[in-house]
């Protein structure tokens, strides 16, 4: 066979000029030629392990990046939260101060608003029950896990 110029034969099975006989053996050939079937699986156990090992460390380090990520933005949700807080204190102060000095005083105002929160408190919760009572929890799933079961049962074919 020829090849061309600086094309060396390799007996690396794929590799740079590697011709399959061309008198060059693989390796891979070479080596299930003189070892006994035990080990070869022995070698293909050890390396399935390795794989496995290298991929549940790599999820591993995902896991890490990414609950870290989402424990940071959950902090962030937090502060968020906080100051949505103070905004809606200050905003109701500043209802309560207006309403007193330009309509009921001081006291009737501070009721007034009083009043409109608890309107919102409880408008809230009654959404919030009714949205607890619709959560059926995982109907789908549960339906299929009762279905289990008899898929497992032998069929029986009409004759």
């Amino acid at each position: 066979m020829s090849h061309s110029p600086g094309y060396e034969t390799s007996p690396v099975a794929g590799g740079p000029g590697y011709a399959p006989g061309a008198g060059a053996t693989p390796p891979a050939e070479e080596k299930a030629a003189t070892n006994s079937l035990g080990d070869l699986v022995k070698d293909v156990a050890g390396d399935l392990s390795t794989l496995v090992r290298q991929e549940l460390e790599l999820a591993k380090a995902e896991a890490r990046e990414t609950a870290t990520r989402a424990g940071k933005g959950a902090g962030m949700y937090g502060g968020a939260g906080i100051a949505g807080h103070f905004v809606l204190l200050f905003l109701s102060l500043a209802l309560w101060w207006a309403l007193g000095y330009y309509l009921v005083g001081l006291g009737w105002s501070a009721v007034i608003v009083a009043v409109l929160w608890g309107i919102v408190a409880a408008i809230l919760a009654v959404r919030a029950k009714k949205e607890l009572q619709a959560a059926k929890g995982l109907p789908r799933t549960a339906e299929t896990v009762k279905k289990i079961p008899e898929s497992l049962k032998p069929s029986e074919e009409p004759r």
